[in-house]
């Protein structure tokens, strides 16, 4: 599994570039974690609905095919695509969120800061805020979308919405408890260890 690193892109062109990538893929095509931070937009997943945009801004809303409702990305939070062949690994897609959550925890452990997944809705959370919001899609057996790790940015578009589908959601980021905040490429470069292990499927799933 290989490292892609997108630096600051669209976000349209870089979900096209996912979609084709899927598209592309054979069996012994490679997994790839893309590593990226997007200027500002809202996404919407399948089941979104539009009652979730509160306030309408210059900031654009993009439909997506992921699952979940809308979300924000902006620059200072980390986003890893995780393009990873789902039929390979002969797992099931809540052993794939929970390896994202986990790593997500482990690396965030890695800096002091205490949090934990919520089985009731996806996502990381630190003292009852949310500080990560995963969304995936499998398509032609592979999986796409992935995970958003908050570090430092601005984080008051989320009150322009109901982050994922949540009224009233309080979200935070790495930077609201370490002073200084470490840069968005040493954090980058801890999660991806982190996901290259807890990915790895277990010697008896390997085909």
């Amino acid at each position: 599994m290989k490292t892609v690193q997108l630096g600051l892109a669209e976000y349209g062109g870089t979900f096209e570039a996912m979609k084709a990538f899927n598209d592309a893929r054979k069996e012994d095509t490679e997994d790839e974690l893309w590593v990226v931070e997007h200027p500002p937009v809202f996404t919407q997943g399948l089941a979104g609905k539009p009652e979730h945009l509160l306030l309408h801004s210059d900031i654009p809303v993009v439909q997506i095919d992921r699952g979940g409702q809308i979300t924000y990305h902006g620059p200072g939070q980390l986003v890893v695509y995780t393009m990873i062949d789902f039929k390979r690994r002969k797992t099931s897609v809540r052993n794939i969120v929970s390896a994202l959550e986990n790593s997500i925890i482990a690396t965030l452990a890695e800096y002091g800061i205490d949090a934990a997944a919520d089985p009731k809705r996806p996502g990381v959370y630190v003292e009852g805020r949310k500080i990560a919001s995963l969304g995936l899609r499998i398509k032609n057996g592979s999986v796409y979308h992935g995970l958003a790790l908050n570090i430092d940015m601005d984080l008051t578009p989320f009150t322009h919405i109901n982050p994922c589908g949540y009224a009233g959601m309080e979200m935070t980021q790495m930077a609201d408890f370490l002073k200084p905040c470490p840069p968005l490429a040493e954090v980058a470069e801890q999660l991806a260890a982190h996901l290259r292990q807890k990915l790895e499927p277990p010697a008896a799933e390997v085909v």
